[in-house]
């Protein structure tokens, strides 16, 4: 049996030793393992009950919405009613990807309005934006105007009491000048009203490093999608743990990063069976990662 003093001596130099790795400390409590709904695009408006019942007993706790329009709703759910759904197999929706462009391109702010809405109702945390359509990023002078136009939905966004986040492709990093798309939204945002969901597989699909973000703008990117790089053709994904991404070192940077929730998402080509697919890198994240 320890003594009393023995136990403080070892439970001090567990606590010393936690604060070594502060970082990774803080991803090994987090157990929360989010999808990316896109991931089953195809099961999801052919079943949306079944699919959500599948993906809850996965293992996932938590979804990223997508496809939400004003018309349709969540393929032919209410927000109230999609909600309850989630409740049911006890998923959470702390994110959601939401269609602005509208609003992006012309400033008409209907879609937004109606996504904060939705947001609330599935007392959600994020609206994210998932898209710039080739159109309005033309040049750097394009992304200074978006970057005006995403803090104004920041604010609006803060006024509800959510976040506005922004997720990136790869086009983001081409070069504009001697800066890129990227480079202007994180200066040009202002932190206090725009979060950022870093794509780990483009940042490294377009040649950038994640933990030089991390670095040099610690703190913005609130969440993550989770997907790897297919070994033999990097324009494919493939499931988490088996491509060429290391996850390890980028999950022990979780903390200066400012990552509050991560979705694992199959994008590109995946195996035939994508339920499979996803059960199989939400259990490598498990496993592995947290």
């Amino acid at each position: 049996m320890l003594s009393r003093r023995s136990f403080i001596i070892s439970s001090s130099m567990a606590a010393a030793a936690a604060l070594l790795v502060p970082s990774f400390a803080c991803v090994a409590s987090k157990k929360a393992v989010g999808l990316q709904l896109y991931s089953l695009r195809d099961e999801l408006p052919k079943g949306v009950k079944e699919t959500i019942e599948k993906i809850g007993k996965a293992g996932f706790s938590e979804v990223e919405t997508y496809g939400f329009s004003i018309k349709d709703q969540f393929w032919g759910f209410s927000p109230s009613d999609f909600k309850k759904l989630l409740d049911a197999n006890g998923l959470k929706a702390p994110s959601g990807h939401y269609g602005m462009g509208t609003y992006l391109s012309d400033g008409n702010t209907d879609e937004l309005k109606a996504a904060i809405e939705a947001a609330k109702v599935l007392e959600s945390g994020y609206v994210t934006v998932p898209w710039l359509d080739p159109t309005i990023r033309t040049n750097a002078e394009d992304y200074k105007k978006l970057a005006v136009k995403l803090n104004v939905a920041g604010k609006m966004c803060k006024d509800a009491g959510l976040r506005l986040a922004y997720h990136n492709h790869n086009f983001e990093f081409d070069k504009q000048g001697d800066t890129t798309g990227y480079e202007i939204l994180l200066k040009e945002t202002d932190n206090n009203l725009v979060d950022f969901e870093l794509d780990l597989y483009w940042v490294v699909r377009s040649g950038n490093d994640p933990l030089k973000l991390f670095k040099e703008n610690p703190g913005r990117f609130t969440m993550w999608h989770v997907k790897d790089m297919d070994k033999s053709n990097p324009d494919l994904n493939t499931e988490v743990g088996t491509g060429a991404i290391n996850f390890k070192s980028i999950f022990a940077e979780a903390q200066l990063s400012g990552m509050k929730h991560f979705f694992v998402e199959h994008e590109t080509n995946y195996k035939p069976n994508p339920m499979a697919s996803v059960t199989a890198s939400c259990a490598y994240v498990k496993k592995e990662l947290i």
